[in-house]
């Protein structure tokens, strides 16, 4: 295949020298951006409602505004689902995001409007190779294909004619310019498919013979397919299948837990990797320096951004700054407003600022316990419901839980270890597991979606705790009495561990 990388470079190192206004430009930049949003929305109902036409400031802005969670836009966005126009974003959207997190549903609905895919969407990734092709001046990247892996739409939702709802990725996927079909695989057919059992050996299929020099994807959805590519040709290294692999463009989930394990199957004097922001409600930085795991915060895509800091998170009149106010070292809580039809809206997600002019971040967390070290979005509201059915289906009674993930090692599939304390402990503590995975899996889809077909999440397994367990680790951390608790869900392990040993000592 003939290498267009020196045709393309120019194009993409070009797009750097606007973001040279991030270091010293970065209010005017974003107030630029504040600008172009609420112009663009002053017809719409939310922009009627607060007036956006006599909107010119920052500070205007955000005391006409209120903050937004999900829950408090989803009456407007269900109705954008049915058809509605002019609600948050001008015009019909026919696009939606399914994302798990909401606290009295399955899922929850994000906006993916024209201007959305176009300002922030294909812009940020567009950005990732941009930044890419400024780190590695050696790369070939455009002289192969890029695999990227996907999701799929729900078939199980009615939705009125024309609407898609779906992950991120495959909302993408049918958006996507034709012409960049010829240098991608899988085909779309196959990058759609919704059931994995099917959908992971067509990938397989689909790639062995491919000339890949890069990937897209979610780190351990991607490292289920790259073994599957190695069980199916018998080679060890991936590079032994792609020689000219260069470059894994990572997000969704953090990397570093699986680090070791793409270092061990990829000849790493030929492989880079990059990290990337890019969730359901936008693209919003990207890594921009081998030496620092900081992320870039994107400034001109279609999204204004505030930032609340954590301490203040719980408080009901949160003090909310822009960019030009916030301090390096602090970790914030992010607040977005976007061509999305998002305003004012409280992402969930915690970043650290480490550096400014530019600003550069690193992803702190969720505001709440959660789990999402393989892209299930695990929340506290879906482990109450579980474990209270699968315990009352069980005659069983739970004292206290916890749980976090246990990696895949050696090939082994990853899982959720739940550390249990009980009143009264299930007769049957296999059936209580299997009760509480499918539970899990009616309230969550993208937990449901890992857990399909056993292939990127095995079934959860059991711990009993010790009578008084709890309160012994509390006791420990000088924490036990009053409304102090083990958290329900941890993305780590440092506290079921700390809990593990202790009752090795009982």
């Amino acid at each position: 295949m003939i290498d267009f990388t020196p045709l393309f470079r120019s194009h993409f190192l070009g797009r750097l020298q606007q973001q040279v206004r991030y270091i010293d430009h970065a209010d005017a930049v974003q107030q630029g951006e504040l600008v172009r949003l609420v112009e663009k929305a002053a017809l719409t109902r939310i922009g009627r409602k607060y007036d956006f036409s006599s909107i010119r400031t920052y500070r205007q802005f955000a005391s006409t505004l209120p903050l937004y969670s999900y829950e408090n836009l989803q009456p407007q966005i269900m109705r954008m689902i049915n058809g509605a126009k002019d609600e948050l974003w001008p015009g019909r959207c026919y696009n939606f995001a399914q994302s798990s997190g909401t606290s009295d549903g399955r899922s929850k609905y994000i906006p993916v409007t024209r201007d959305s895919l176009r300002w922030n969407h294909f812009q940020g990734s567009s950005d990732v190779v941009s930044h890419y092709l400024n780190l590695n001046p050696a790369s070939r990247i455009f002289a192969g294909k890029a695999f990227i892996l996907g999701g799929s739409f729900s078939n199980r939702l009615k939705l009125p004619r024309g609407v898609r709802v779906g992950d991120l990725s495959a909302n993408l996927i049918e958006n996507m310019n034709p012409l960049a079909n010829l240098v991608r695989i899988p085909s779309r057919q196959v990058a759609l498919m919704e059931d994995w059992s099917e959908k992971l050996p067509r990938l397989v299929e689909a790639a062995i013979g491919e000339n890949v020099t890069n990937l897209s994807g979610v780190p351990s959805w991607f490292l289920t397919v790259i073994r599957e590519v190695l069980n199916k040709t018998g080679k060890s290294c991936i590079h032994e299948v792609w020689p000219n692999l260069e470059v894994f463009f990572h997000g969704g989930i953090a990397f570093e837990p699986y680090r070791q394990q793409y270092e061990e199957i990829c000849d790493m004097s030929k492989m880079h990797f990059l990290d990337t922001y890019n969730a359901s409600e936008g693209f919003f930085a990207v890594q921009s320096d081998w030496d620092s795991e900081a992320m870039l915060l994107l400034l001109d895509t279609g999204v204004f951004y505030e930032f609340l800091p954590v301490e203040e998170s719980e408080s009901e009149t949160p003090e909310v700054y822009p960019i030009w106010e916030i301090e390096k070292g602090r970790t914030y809580e992010l607040i977005i407003t976007a061509a999305n039809g998002l305003w004012r809206y409280r992402l969930g997600d915690t970043v650290t600022i480490e550096q400014l002019n530019p600003v550069k971040i690193t992803i702190a967390g969720r505001t709440r316990s959660f789990i999402n070290a393989f892209g299930e979005e695990l929340m506290v509201h879906n482990a109450d419901h579980a474990i209270t059915l699968a315990s009352q289906e069980t005659d069983a009674e739970v004292l206290n839980y916890t749980a976090a993930p246990v990696y895949s090692i050696s090939g082994q599939r990853g899982h959720h270890q739940w550390l249990v304390e009980f009143a009264r402990e299930p007769q049957d503590k296999v059936r209580f597991m299997q009760l509480l995975d499918q539970h899990l899996r009616e309230v969550n889809s993208d937990y449901d979606a890992k857990r399909s077909g056993d292939i990127f999440l095995a079934l959860p397994t059991l711990v009993v705790a010790p009578t008084g367990l709890f309160d012994r680790w509390l006791a420990s951390t000088g924490k036990l009495g009053g409304q102090r608790k083990v958290p329900r869900l941890n993305n780590n392990r440092t506290i079921i561990d700390q809990m593990l040993a202790l009752m090795k000592t009982s």
